[in-house]
């Protein structure tokens, strides 16, 4: 049985009830993980509001903000962690930004700025985490990030994305390698189309998402508790043998040639 009572797991990339991070945090809590949520904050205070209610009924113990391009406020995370819980189990890292610009039109379009900023958020995040959770991951834990086909294929749209989801897997394998020895397992998630805040940046999300509605073995695209349910897994002793892969949950597209 997945069990995993007595973990405290830290969970970022939660903008709305329709997120992914909000599935996989779901999960964890119906699964008796102790939960600490970060969200992203603004001058309004319009995010941690929205984000606050949302979650309150998974009963919360930390609620953090949490900027990944503020080196203090991520060392703050870590720190209150180490002051609140002692230790860290689970680190689910769900962050991807691209400026809308850079995923229309031509890929050698892109600009300077926008590929650095995409690359910073969406991959140099998961490195920026890793290295904050690592000393708190004394019993060994589990780290898991979101990724998508679009890092291993041409996606239309996907543009430079794209190439920092191909970073997010290599750092998923490198960090691997590096955190194995410390008992900590990291993994991802590769999540067919659906329907999110992030996924809307995307020119043609719903062409993508009837696509694989027509095409994958299950002929239908995937739910965010499919991929909660996943996460929890890899979150589990049931998982212990398994780091440093990626696994697909998109009902079976990936495997197809057409």
């Amino acid at each position: 049985m997945l069990d995993l009572t007595g973990k405290n797991a830290l969970v970022t990339g939660i903008a709305n009830n329709r997120s992914i991070a909000w599935g996989i945090a779901q999960q964890l809590h119906k699964a008796g993980a102790n939960l600490g949520i970060t969200y992203l904050p603004d001058e309004k205070g319009k995010m941690e509001k929205k984000v606050e209610d949302l979650v309150s009924p998974l009963n919360p113990s930390l609620f953090l903000p949490c900027n990944v391009q503020n080196d203090e406020q991520v060392s703050q995370v870590f720190s209150t962690i180490q002051d609140k819980w002692g230790k860290l189990d689970i680190l689910i890292h769900c962050l991807a930004f691209a400026s809308r610009d850079d995923l229309t039109g031509d890929f050698s379009n892109t600009s300077r700025d926008g590929f650095q900023l995409a690359l910073d958020i969406s991959a140099y995040s998961l490195l920026s985490l890793a290295k904050g959770a690592k000393p708190l991951m004394s019993e060994g834990g589990s780290i898991v990030t979101l990724t998508y086909l679009g890092g291993v294929r041409v996606v239309p749209n996907y543009n430079v994305m794209g190439i920092a989801k191909a970073a997010l897997e290599m750092n998923v394998k490198y960090l691997a390698a590096e955190l194995g020895p410390n008992n900590i397992r990291v993994n991802g998630i590769s999540a067919g189309p659906i329907r999110t805040l992030a996924s809307s940046a995307v020119g043609g999300i719903l062409d993508m998402i009837h696509h694989v509605e027509e095409v994958a073995p299950l002929r239908r695209t995937v739910t965010q508790t499919e991929v909660g349910n996943t996460a929890a897994f890899l979150c589990s002793d049931l998982s212990s043998g398994v780091t440093g892969q990626i696994l697909y949950v998109d009902a079976g597209y990936e495997i197809m040639g057409m």
